[in-house]
């Protein structure tokens, strides 16, 4: 996703990618409602929906079974639940379409940066340079630890299994035995993934070996345990083991190299957060490192970005903190699970969790200004179509309803859209490429210091 935002500005890019082929483990994630607007805004969305399936938005925060609040005001208010293989290679696609450069079986094993750029040296001892890298290379990230960048946390406390498999009875007797256990073990699940085929999660305790990949006598064993039967689990497609280690870098960024994605924060996995917030920070962190290259950035606009995304990061820390210990069978923690299930009865509870864990809720602190400033501008109607198609091209935006103001000097980086028919309860808004408000107002001196503040000195 960073490489295809850094070709939008016609940068030059080269993803190394360690795996010599792509992921085979058919994993399905979901891509949560904010996600979905952002892959909108680059006009992949249309690409994307037909592999995967829709499901209702609801039930995210600690899997309590209570569905979205009425009224959310998007237009993607739902999960889509896609297999990771597909969404890698559609995105990779989108990538290489673009101009991106993709060299698989490249694993990065030194680096070293001066004042001009940043020298790669791989396994195979060939030296690479460039003006910037980003460590986009997970939780175990290599390149955090070449940086020498702190990563504190917690490590795990409990474990689990999770797989995909087939099973030996029927969909009614799984149902009833799940939903029977789930009652007071969330750890637990077997869930549909196609036909025949069932996502399973059991509690690791007992399964000592870490070192080793989980076995399917392994998921039988702990399925026994818990269910009292292994319910004919056979023909595994992947199997794998995870933790609820939280862990965040101390810094997003030391001088030409940054962190995005796992390699800047972990967390459990529970509300389906990760791969979400990965993205978000690629969007965010793109159009800024462009903008440094190309030459127009303003000198603080690089640091913005751990400004703006590690408060992010901490707050899904704490969420999916939150979430865990509400999944466990302890009497303490099934009495606040049930105080909070009777709390999200409220319409203001069930939406602000919501809106935490599909990051429509994020406001970035761009200073004192309405509550609108620094959040995130739903795809609203305008008169050339929807809002969000006008952000393909990853520029910058301002929708004047006043039809009086202009871009002016900065029309090489920010497009311009006069429509008093947008539905707005303000003036004029200037929209990052990102989508999120920087100024609002009506004033052409404030917009052009505004403009200066996120895209630098105009062109002349």
């Amino acid at each position: 996703m960073l490489a295809a935002e850094l070709r939008l500005h016609d940068v030059r890019v080269l993803v190394l990618e360690e795996k010599t082929e792509p992921a085979s483990a058919v994993r399905i994630v979901g891509l949560h409602i904010r996600s979905l607007e952002l892959m909108a805004m680059r006009g992949l969305l249309d690409r994307i929906l037909p592999h995967g399936r829709k499901r209702p938005a609801g039930a995210y925060f600690a899997a309590i079974p209570k569905p979205a609040p009425e009224g959310l005001d998007s237009r993607y208010a739902y999960l889509l639940g896609i297999p990771q293989p597909v969404i890698e290679r559609l995105l990779e696609e989108h990538a290489t379409e673009l101009g991106a450069q993709v060299r698989r079986g490249c694993a990065v094993t030194g680096l070293a940066q001066d004042d001009e750029g940043v020298t790669v040296e791989l396994a195979d001892g060939e030296q690479l340079r460039s003006r910037y890298l980003v460590g986009c290379d997970g939780g175990r990230s290599t390149v955090r630890k070449l940086l020498g960048v702190g990563f504190p946390g917690e490590p795990a406390r409990t474990e689990s299994l999770m797989g995909e498999m087939e099973v030996g009875v029927p969909q009614e007797e799984i149902a009833a035995t799940v939903a029977e256990i789930r009652e007071t073990q969330q750890r637990f699940w077997l869930r549909p993934a196609g036909v025949g085929v069932y996502s399973v999660l059991v509690p690791a305790v007992g399964v000592s070996d870490r070192t080793e990949p989980p076995t399917l006598e392994d998921f039988k064993q702990q399925l026994r345990a818990v269910a009292g039967t292994d319910f004919g689990v056979h023909s595994p497609r992947w199997l794998s083991r995870f933790g609820d280690a939280t862990r965040l870098a101390e810094r997003y960024r030391v001088g030409r190299v940054l962190l995005a994605g796992d390699a800047a924060h972990i967390h459990p996995p529970i509300g389906g957060q990760g791969l979400n917030l990965g993205v978000q920070d690629a969007i965010n962190l793109g159009w800024k490192l462009a903008a440094r290259i190309r030459g127009w950035a303003p000198e603080t606009l690089l640091d913005t970005y751990q400004a703006e995304r590690r408060p992010v990061a901490e707050e899904v820390l704490d969420n999916t903190r939150a979430q865990t210990e509400l999944l466990s069978t302890e009497p303490g923690a099934q009495a606040v699970r049930r105080l909070f299930t009777a709390l999200m009865e409220f319409d203001e509870v069930n939406r602000h969790l919501l809106e935490k864990i599909t990051a429509i809720g994020v406001r970035y602190d761009f200073g004192a200004g309405p509550e609108l400033l620094g959040r995130r501008l739903p795809d609203l109607d305008v008169k050339q179509g929807n809002l969000y198609g006008l952000l393909h091209r990853g520029r910058g935006l301002l929708l004047d309803r006043t039809e009086r103001l202009t871009v002016g000097g900065w029309s090489d980086r920010v497009d311009y859209l006069a429509d008093p028919t947008a539905a707005l309860d303000v003036a004029c808004v200037l929209l990052r490429p990102d989508g999120h408000v920087a100024w609002i107002g009506d004033d052409q001196r404030e917009l052009d210091d505004n403009l200066s503040r996120w895209f630098g000195e105009p062109a002349r």
